[in-house]
């Protein structure tokens, strides 16, 4: 039987499978396609997963990404759990306990670490004070080498004031953990994506503390949304990480 994977999670989190070695059904929480999903135990561990079919994958695309994310959020409720990538399948039950097996020391370090927490995601859009001409604006020669060096000289500016800028969400909000991307918008802002990991039981000072951050920045425009799972912090294998585009 074919399965396509949502999450991870403690297999002690399901009394319903104490004393069962089979896959049971989860019940309230239907998976892509309105397939009923299933708890698939391995080891200390319990895979959420529904029954798939070559027909179904051949029909999927990124618009079954929400039902993918809907169900990891819906159990998400009940336990902590490891999120698996849109997509994740395992042709029998074998490949996915030899799967799980092999990962098993990841998974259940994983589930320790990120146990009663969540993660809150910020959007911060502000004005780009190093606005550039495009490569399409660019010439031969001289004059393509001074651009550039004038490009790199607004990519180091860009970087700054995104760290600066970090820095500063960093010592109001306080997380465990974050992840933090940069990139300039099409319509010439400069959009700042932070993933913060926080404890469970502080979600409503965070809120609060967003709250006062939208009153204090007035020159940002910022967009809060969470809790959610852990995506962003599965496999972190480093700090706090600075990607830019132009």
């Amino acid at each position: 039987m074919s399965w396509y994977a949502y999450c991870v999670a403690e297999r002690q989190a399901f009394p319903e499978l104490c004393r069962h070695r089979r896959p049971m059904p989860l019940t309230g929480v239907s998976g892509l396609f309105g397939n009923q999903t299933f708890l698939f135990p391995a080891s200390d561990l319990a895979v959420i997963v529904s029954e798939h079919s070559d027909e179904e994958m051949r029909a999927m695309d990124s618009k079954f990404a929400r039902d993918h994310a809907r169900v990891v959020s819906d159990c998400f409720k009940l336990t902590t759990v490891l999120p698996f990538r849109f997509g994740t399948t395992f042709a029998d039950d074998d490949s996915l306990r030899r799967s799980v097996r092999s990962n098993q020391r990841h998974f259940l370090a994983n589930v320790e670490r990120l146990r009663g927490k969540a993660e809150m995601h910020l959007k911060v859009l502000v004005d780009d004070t190093c606005p550039g001409n495009s490569a399409r604006d660019m010439t031969v020669g001289q004059q393509y080498l001074t651009s550039l060096r004038e490009s790199a000289s607004r990519q180091r500016e860009r970087q700054s004031k995104a760290r600066a800028l970090s820095v500063q969400m960093h010592r109001m909000f306080l997380p465990i953990e974050e992840e933090i991307t940069c990139k300039r918008t099409d319509s010439g802002k400069m959009l700042l994506d932070i993933a913060h990991l926080i404890d469970n039981k502080t979600i409503e000072r965070y809120q609060n503390k967003y709250s006062s951050a939208t009153q204090q920045l007035k020159e940002c425009s910022m967009q809060l949304s969470g809790p959610w799972p852990p995506y962003h912090f599965v496999q972190r294998t480093s700090a706090t990480q600075y990607q830019h585009s132009a």
